[in-house]
């Protein structure tokens, strides 16, 4: 059984056991967290869409960490203008493992 869900207004497909990314969300390690934005639920032949959600459908996570990822380094050069720019960014996450697929 697998469901996409929303967060952050981005889409993720999730199993039950898989540990995802997603935004920084700024909770605690081991705190419980409930998507209620679920778009779809699969499971076999069986595919329920809804519309926009799903009502009454939550998928349960638990809290792993916080942390930053590695530094991308995004470099713009013109040539023959002696122009360049440098900049770094590391885009902040929450390790959430996914521990149930409620369906009414």
């Amino acid at each position: 059984m697998y469901a996409i869900i929303k967060s952050g207004g981005k889409q993720y497909k999730v199993k039950e056991g898989d540990i995802i990314r997603f935004d920084k969300m700024g909770l605690e390690p081991k705190t419980k967290v409930e998507f209620k934005e679920v778009l779809a639920i699969g499971n076999g032949d069986n595919f329920t869409i809804g519309t926009p959600y799903i009502k009454n459908a939550v998928v349960e996570g638990e809290v792993i960490n916080e942390g930053r990822e590695k530094k991308i380094i995004i470099f713009k050069k013109r040539r023959r203008k002696d122009s360049k720019l440098k900049r770094g960014f590391r885009r902040d996450f929450t390790r959430i493992k996914i521990t149930s697929i409620n369906h009414p």
